[in-house]
């Protein structure tokens, strides 16, 4: 379809199995993003989750199928493509300017060093670091080397960004503080983001959609969430609005109960046309039995 940003065209991952053959972490993967989307994905450990994310980064090969990037096929890292992971993994020996300025030279080598300090200290006035400029990671908390990473990753100005669970180390406040700093620069700037999350509020809170693994090995993509919640949900009120028990109910069904019992065998299953679930407005087309969502209908009725 010409409105998909990413596509991800039938990828399939497997690996060598004791004994001979192969295990397939997954299987037959087809998921559209559009420019601007902000899509997360849970699943329980061992789905692949990380590995779909590796593949969009370039960092891994699938064994089957291919990823379309505005049209272009992914092939291995770009700069184009920027990644957050759980560690900050900064330079130790490098200033938060150094940090950022050093994927700014990377990505534009002619520039002049101080078109590159402009630009890298544009993204950590951002994430709101100005003034630790020439602090070392050492020198800084947990947050505030996840900011930096934020800062370097946006800093080359990627078409997509991924975001592999880049807050579950942090406390609470922290964890809270940086998901309202990635959702208010998201929307200033129309930022395209794929993240992988195991915290179902925090995907609630930033994702317009949000994606169910099932299980691996053999693992499938079962639904889509549309989150019904409106696009200027704040923190202190989202957990209030009159559907989000809906939302949050219909994902945690899933990982508790048909994460384990779902086919990609189902009857009517698709993987091509992924069921799109909005809970609170209308049933998924395709649950575990092939009928539709018991906790979907619940939500519809509440």
């Amino acid at each position: 379809m010409t409105d998909k940003f990413i596509s991800i065209e039938g990828i399939a991952k497997r690996y060598p199995a004791p004994g001979g053959g192969t295990t397939a972490i997954f299987e037959n993967l087809w998921l559209g993003m559009k420019r601007g989307e902000f899509v997360c994905v849970i699943g329980h450990s061992g789905c692949g989750k990380t590995t779909v994310l590796n593949i969009l980064a370039g960092l891994d090969e699938t064994s089957e199928g291919a990823v379309i990037v505005d049209g272009q096929s992914i092939e291995g890292p770009s700069l184009d493509r920027a990644v957050i992971f759980q560690s900050h993994a900064l330079l130790p020996w490098r200033t938060v300017m150094g940090n950022v300025a050093y994927a700014v030279s990377s990505k534009w080598r002619r520039w002049s060093s101080q078109k590159i300090q402009a630009q890298a200290q544009k993204y950590i006035d951002l994430v709101g670091l100005t003034g630790s400029e020439h602090k070392r990671p050492s020198e800084l908390s947990g947050g505030m080397k996840q900011r930096v990473g934020i800062a370097r990753a946006l800093s080359i100005t990627p078409k997509i960004m991924l975001m592999d669970e880049p807050f579950s180390a942090l406390d609470a406040l922290t964890r809270g503080s940086l998901q309202d700093e990635v959702r208010r620069i998201c929307l200033e700037t129309g930022q395209t983001v794929f993240m992988i999350t195991h915290d179902v509020d925090e995907a609630i809170y930033l994702a317009d959609k949000i994606v169910l693994m099932t299980n691996g090995p053999n693992a499938v993509l079962a639904e889509i969430v549309e989150n019904p919640l409106p696009k200027d949900r704040k923190r202190t009120d989202f957990h209030k609005h009159p559907l989000y028990y809906g939302v949050r109910n219909h994902i945690i069904d899933f990982l508790i109960t048909r994460s384990r019992n779902f086919s990609g065998n189902a009857e009517g299953y698709d993987p091509r046309h992924v069921p799109v679930v909005k809970p609170g407005f209308s049933e998924p087309a395709i649950a575990a039995t092939g009928k539709g969502s018991a906790s979907a209908s619940r939500a519809a009725s509440a």
